[in-house]
């Protein structure tokens, strides 16, 4: 049976488009939802694979949240055993720490559309984005993206390990999920970037579909590297 760990921090920060994706290639999802399960140790041995998305919490919260901690040691369990790793926003921040990088707040908060460059390509890309902090690039890690406003969006650590910054898995009902929390619609008006909840909504409509097809090839070769189940590579022989 071919299993993917992943940890989950609030309800409203689900897989997103990648829960079909990893579906469709015939893997088992086990998910462990810090809210509901603060004081989980979740063991990583049966798993092929570990992904770790967002939340509105920070890295620096572990002595109130200690399942930070928690989460710090089964990726720093993930890279040892050299398994796929892929962090999403706070997931990216919690991977970026437990290989040694400082995570900090950035210099202004990015929520809604950005356009991201792909640093080795020189590529541009709309992207969605919903986060007030940043990580310094780990040593040894390749740095592949970045915003006019952030810097580091995204890396990868040898082979197997990949911290993004921003939001590939959203779709259009998600996104609008965000906007109509409380916690959320009050986390955009704070940040005071000249912009509200319509406007992210507008600019949703163009740019969703192009991140979409971004994300399909993002995260489908993050999925070769966990491979195809067992029984899926018994049917195709």
């Amino acid at each position: 049976m071919s299993r993917i760990l992943v940890l989950q921090h609030v309800a409203a920060e689900p897989l997103g488009t990648l829960d079909q994706l990893i579906r469709q290639r015939g893997h088992r999802v086990k998910f462990v939802n810090f809210e509901r399960q603060p004081d989980a140790k979740p063991k990583l041995d049966r798993y092929r694979g570990l992904i770790v998305l967002g939340g509105p919490m920070n890295v620096e919260d572990r002595a109130t949240r200690t399942h930070l901690q928690t989460e710090i040691e089964v990726i720093g369990e993930a890279l040892a055993q050299g398994k796929p790793v892929l962090g999403i926003c706070l997931g990216a921040q919690l991977l970026a720490h437990a290989l040694g990088a400082e995570v900090r707040r950035n210099q202004v908060s990015e929520i809604g559309w950005y356009d991201l460059v792909f640093a080795p390509l020189g590529m541009q890309a709309p992207v969605f984005q919903w986060h007030g902090y940043t990580f310094d690039l780990p040593a040894g890690a390749l740095h592949l993206a970045r915003t006019p406003t952030c810097e580091n969006q995204a890396f990868r650590h040898g082979e197997n390990a990949y911290g993004f910054q921003f939001h590939l898995e959203m779709d259009q009902p998600l996104i609008e999920r965000w906007l109509n929390l409380p916690s959320y619609r009050d986390e955009l008006i704070a940040a005071g970037l000249g912009r509200d909840a319509e406007a992210i909504r507008a600019d949703t409509l163009p740019r969703i579909t192009a991140m979409q097809a971004t994300a399909h090839a993002v995260f489908d070769n993050f999925l070769d590297l966990i491979g195809t189940p067992a029984r899926r590579r018994r049917r195709a022989s």
